[in-house]
């Protein structure tokens, strides 16, 4: 018997699929090793959990090669002092691209830029949904990881969209996914298109994600993170507030920030002039 008809007699030890896996974007402004590690040690300490060997993607989109070059082995050793994982590089020159190559990291195009019909406040609201300091970190929604695999659904609708209509920014939910079990630690949990409601509680180090809003009919205890692909109205309602972190369209506060009067109660956080806002769920 020849290889080939052996080897088609044996099963296939793997497969390719394409799947949706939102992950942390590191938004690189430039690189100064000293500052990096210093400004990447206070995000670790303000949120250790998130950072549990927490893969990244390095954002090079806003990169200043005027105050030198980002030097990617030394950006990695330093990353792991700090339990982060780069897997890859986003956009960046085609220089700064094979020197990621080098280093063992893969590397993935720019972001495309958005449609000229998307009106001015979408764009606002985009460039909002980063944070004022050199290392920033975002969600990123492209299609690289078979970690969790997502059926891809056409939209029902009865009439097609035309190219000249703004799209919008708020996602029309399809399906809500529901959850009976509590959401374990080491878990994600994603509701594509829809909302996703959790009738448990969701430990530390879960994450669940929702292009829609989410509900926990438990302690949120983990890291919940709706509007992930932009719904800006989007919410996130909860019966315990003990958060590691909470984040809609982008914009994202951790459990330091949110430990205040509405802490370990039920509450309800969404955006209100594109600030993250945590109210009482009941007034």
């Amino acid at each position: 018997m020849n290889s080939t008809a052996l080897s088609a007699q044996q099963t296939s030890c793997l497969q390719l699929k394409g799947s949706l896996l939102p992950l942390t974007v590191l938004e690189l402004s430039y690189f100064e090793p000293s500052q990096f590690s210093a400004e990447l040690a206070a995000k670790a300490e303000q949120a250790p959990g998130f950072f549990n060997n927490l893969p990244v993607v390095i954002g090079l989109s806003k990169f200043d090669t005027s105050k030198g070059p980002a030097d990617f082995e030394k950006i990695i050793r330093i990353c792991s002092t700090f339990s982060v994982k780069p897997i890859a590089v986003r956009g960046g020159s085609e220089t700064q691209q094979i020197a990621a190559k080098l280093a063992g990291l893969a590397t993935m195009p720019a972001q495309k830029e958005k449609s000229s019909t998307e009106s001015t406040d979408l764009h606002e609201v985009k460039d909002a949904a980063t944070t004022e300091t050199h290392v920033e970190t975002s969600t990123l929604k492209d299609a690289e990881s078979e970690q969790v695999e997502v059926q891809q659904e056409q939209p029902a609708s009865s009439t097609a969209q035309t190219t000249e209509a703004p799209q919008t920014k708020e996602i029309k939910s399809q399906e809500t996914r529901i959850i009976y079990q509590p959401v374990r630690s080491g878990q994600q949990v994603y509701a594509q298109n829809g909302d996703l409601i959790v009738l448990a509680q969701v430990s530390a180090g879960a994450e669940i994600l929702a292009d829609g809003n989410i509900h926990v009919y438990g302690p949120l205890r983990g890291r919940a993170l709706a509007g992930v692909k932009g719904n800006t109205k989007a919410r996130i309602f909860c019966h315990s507030l003990e958060a590691e972190l909470v984040s809609i369209a982008g914009q994202y506060k951790i459990s330091e920030d949110l430990q205040n009067g509405l802490w370990k109660k039920a509450a309800q956080i969404h955006l209100e002039d594109k600030t993250l806002t945590v109210k009482a769920l009941v007034d």
